[in-house]
């Protein structure tokens, strides 16, 4: 089994710097994780959509080569945990804790 190059160990003390938590801190890494994921599934959707057909020929499905060559580029991206705490790391991510009403 080979080892993922990009696989970092990160020091867990700088991780929860930004926020005091490392559970707060993975969180939000977590949600930023979510959004990057949907924006790329719905721009690798658009462009995919292109290639859409209401024909099922095997053969033509096989000879579409832009459309091998999109899924492959979107294959060989980081993966979005990845991007997202790399973002989070570099201090890109903003993030606030909503504020608490006082009870009445």
């Amino acid at each position: 089994m080979a080892i993922n190059p990009s696989i970092i160990t990160r020091d867990l003390d700088k991780v929860a710097e930004k926020t005091g938590n490392i559970y707060e801190s993975i969180h939000i890494v977590g949600q930023r994780a979510k959004q990057i994921s949907t924006n790329l599934k719905e721009e690798l959707n658009n462009k995919l959509s292109e290639f859409a057909s209401t024909v099922d020929n095997l053969e033509e499905v096989f000879e579409n080569k832009e459309q091998i060559e999109i899924s492959k580029f979107y294959e060989r991206m980081p993966k979005p945990s990845t991007l997202a705490m790399e973002e989070f790391m570099e201090g890109k991510v903003y993030h606030r804790f909503p504020v608490q009403e006082s009870g009445e």
